[in-house]
């Protein structure tokens, strides 16, 4: 079997195309689509957004490669010019959410001062790990040196400047993407009288536990500093999640009102708790 192709020449022209740059961009496009329709189905307006998400892919892309950067850096100080070639793959979650979730959450405040930070988040955690889990099988899966450690194993596959069969570790992600996704529309299904913030703290806790066992056991290299990295901050986002969540169940349980909810009696469609068929937020198909 032969590693999945990597570019392609566009017709007899010399220009190539990459098929990771075109992962990428679709992966942008479907997040853009099914966030436009949570905000929608939730009553909020969503004219504002598409000027809001440039900034939010270039600023998502930037810290993305910068922070990928600075926990390799030894590799680029001894070929600088690969820091701009983001092609071959190379951008940090973690530094993808740096960039790009706090560049949301200001320009949203000025665009739309009615749709509170807290519940924006709310409403944002399900699309980010569907378009995480959809960016998986178009980004890492199709570019140079996206597998995982190397295998025997019947599921391996050979992925372009590796040797050997590789574990398919983008397929796995794009799996746990997918059902952190799942548990996240049950929980807004059913538990709805849940305190606002509630559906993104699981978020943290459930993806924060994924990547770091995806580091630790089909990723990490002993002794390498942005992989230590990356299962340090997944264990950290897992532990304030889990006390987010917690913290946020007492409160409920206790009939205190949920953080963010005094900015949203007078500004949200609804009483500060997502409830009904607009807070169902099922992955629905993005128009074409």
């Amino acid at each position: 079997m032969k590693p999945i192709p990597v570019s392609f020449h566009l017709g007899p022209t010399p220009l190539v195309i990459h098929t990771y740059g075109i992962g990428l961009a679709v992966t942008f496009w479907f997040a853009y689509r099914y966030f436009e329709r949570r905000l929608r189905s939730n009553g909020y307006p969503t004219d504002w957004f598409s000027g809001v998400f440039l900034w939010i892919v270039v600023a998502s892309i930037v810290g993305a490669r910068l922070l990928h950067v600075v926990t390799n850096l030894s590799t680029y100080t001894a070929d600088p010019g690969e820091i701009v070639q983001v092609w071959h793959g190379g951008l940090s979650s973690f530094g993808g959410l740096l960039g790009g979730v706090p560049t949301g959450m200001i320009l949203a405040r000025r665009r739309c001062p009615e749709l509170p930070t807290m519940r924006a988040l709310d409403i944002v955690a399900p699309v980010l790990m569907a378009a995480w889990g959809v960016g998986r099988l178009l980004g890492p899966q199709l570019m140079v040196a996206g597998g995982g450690h190397p295998t025997h194993e019947w599921y391996g596959m050979y992925y372009a400047g590796q040797v050997g069969k590789r574990l398919p570790v983008p397929i796995f992600q794009a799996i746990d993407s997918f059902l952190i996704l799942g548990v996240l529309l049950l929980i807004e299904r059913y538990y709805k009288d849940r305190p606002v913030g509630f559906v993104l703290a699981a978020t943290m806790t459930l993806w924060g536990l994924t990547r770091f066992y995806e580091e630790r056991l089909w990723l990490g290299e002993i002794g390498h500093l942005g992989s230590t990295l990356v299962q340090v901050a997944g264990l950290v986002l897992f532990a304030a999640g889990l006390a987010v969540m917690v913290v946020l169940y007492r409160r409920q349980r206790r009939g205190a009102s949920p953080p963010g909810a005094e900015d949203t009696e007078d500004t949200a469609p609804a009483d500060g708790i997502l409830t009904g068929a607009a807070a169902n937020g099922e992955l629905a198909t993005p128009p074409a």
